[in-house]
């Protein structure tokens, strides 16, 4: 499993932008239909908000590829 590192600008980011972030996902339009399909974990449980704000320590998970999300 390849592992991404996300480094936060700010307070959070949300799941999309993580995922464009992390070069998962080309578009948001293209988050927008992995998340609403099901294929998208945040720390372990499947999430369907586009918009859940990920904090420093989160990890999400798209395929073969692991998201950790990091603070300033």
């Amino acid at each position: 499993m390849d592992v991404v590192e996300v480094r936060l600008r700010d307070e959070y980011i949300k799941l999309g932008q993580a995922l464009k972030a992390a070069h998962v996902a080309d578009s948001g339009v293209d988050a927008k239909f992995m998340i609403q399909d099901g294929k998208v974990l945040v720390n372990g449980v499947q999430e369907l908000q586009r918009g859940k704000k990920l904090r420093d320590g989160d990890e999400v998970v798209c395929g073969n590829v692991r998201i950790r999300i990091i603070g300033q």
